[in-house]
């Protein structure tokens, strides 16, 4: 009986032309935060479901992929990578130099609906600074979001950011802050449902006036100083909260980067375990598809499963929304591509030992060659290349001569006789 080659709703295969294309963007960001300084780790995917539940809230509990295992454990697949993060420096303080910085990029899991650019196994790319709670820090995660996008070619972003501890000490001048949570959750919808809607469910939790202050809050004014001044009155006056605003806004300005940066109040981020500066990115060219860079300063998040003091601070980009994003706007890379770089063909078995051979000398040149396992007729060796997207083919002519190679750009049709191995490499290179 043959089995139904299905998978489950929310997961995916990728085909070698969309993996290929991921691996270029992780490379492209691994690059990225490396030249920050931050070091990559990995964790399990499966933890005790105690290390899990209720640290990303309520709704994000539901969605937790939990079972009993073979052993009769409760466990669960992770949801995200930041509160493993958490459970690492635990298990880890005594190993690690402080301020730890850390990139993981690794699927996560998540039962919720499905859409576009959104899925039930989706992957994420983390970034985090653990052990120092200052404006630094903070700015540097915010210097590395934006300088990860650039380089992936992207220019036409805007961060938006806000910070937890100024919007709490606003609830609690109204009386509200036993009703934060709720509150927060409220307003980290205003972009999806709209100000009517959150205004409604505001005035249930805290009252018409309340609402209105609350609104009054979020709303933006035209300039970052501007809206820097209205929260800091609106929660009572200057404090340590935002006077750091104001000394990484300043930061910006001196390095001429602030038009990236969008001083939006609205952003609240619905996690729990945010304390501080959160913030959440944008792509111009693209409104509809949402955040695709998003996370804040977590200060207590450790503190659950040591007593040491191990504040952090963080971002993380959606793979798979970034990708989406990138296929709209036309960035993915150009054409079919395939790993392999040319192609030696194989024209007769007695001879391949001498087309691996040359295919050897190619990879120690630094190029992907592959050899045809065969001596099929040409035109489907030809047709595998087309299909497989490689760009170039080489021959071995008969005999053992030095200049026995003959390379076939398989784009323009041209052809370049009589190389050597390395003058091959030469060549390839110059093409590629």
């Amino acid at each position: 009986m043959l089995i139904e080659p299905k998978i489950l709703k929310g997961f995916r295969d990728f085909l070698p032309a969309a993996e290929t294309e991921r691996r270029r963007v992780r490379a492209v960001l691994e690059k990225t935060f490396e030249g920050f300084g931050f070091a990559p780790i990995d964790t399990p995917v499966l933890e005790y479901t105690e290390v899990l539940l209720g640290k990303g809230g309520g709704e994000t509990d539901k969605q937790l992929y939990r079972f009993r295992d073979n052993g009769d454990r409760d466990v669960a697949m992770r949801f995200d990578l930041t509160v493993p993060f958490a459970r690492f420096m635990a298990a880890h303080f005594h190993d690690l130099y402080l301020p730890f910085k850390r990139y993981h990029i690794a699927k996560v899991f998540r039962g919720e609906n499905s859409q576009k650019g959104r899925y039930r196994e989706f992957t994420q790319c983390d970034f985090d600074s653990v052990g120092t709670d200052c404006a630094g820090a903070d700015f540097e995660i915010l210097l590395l979001m934006r300088q990860s996008f650039v380089n992936l070619g992207i220019q036409n972003l805007r961060i938006h950011l806000s910070h937890r501890g100024v919007f709490n000490r606003a609830l609690r001048r109204l009386g509200a802050e036993n009703l934060c949570v709720d509150i927060l959750r409220a307003v980290d919808k205003i972009k999806k449902t709209g100000e009517g809607e959150v205004r409604a469910c505001l005035g249930a939790l805290c009252g018409d006036a309340a609402a209105q202050t609350i609104l009054d809050f979020i709303r933006a004014e035209e300039t970052n100083a501007r809206t820097l001044a209205k929260i800091t009155r609106l929660a009572g006056g200057e404090d340590e909260d935002t006077r750091r605003l104001a000394l990484i806004l300043g930061w910006m300005r001196a390095m001429d980067i602030e038009a990236s940066f969008f001083l939006d109040p609205s952003i609240t981020r619905g996690l729990d375990y945010y304390t501080g500066i959160v913030y959440e990115t944008f792509l111009t060219d693209l409104p509809g598809i949402g955040s695709v860079c998003s996370g804040g300063r977590y200060n207590d998040l450790a503190s659950l499963y040591t007593k040491e003091k191990l504040p952090g601070v963080g971002s993380s980009i959606g793979l798979d929304r970034l990708l989406a994003a990138l296929e709209e706007l036309g960035q993915t890379a150009a054409g079919r591509r395939s790993p392999t770089q040319v192609l030696v063909f194989c024209t007769s078995e007695n001879d391949f030992a001498r087309y691996h051979e040359a295919a050897r000398i190619l990879r120690e040149a630094g190029l992907n060659a592959e050899v045809y396992p065969e001596a099929r007729k040409q035109a489907n060796q030809f047709a595998f290349a087309e299909k497989k997207g490689i760009p170039l083919g080489l021959f071995v002519k008969p005999g053992a001569g030095e200049n026995s190679l003959s390379l076939r750009d398989l784009r323009s049709r041209e052809t370049v006789e009589a190389l050597s191995p390395l003058q091959a490499a030469a060549e390839i290179k110059r093409r590629l």
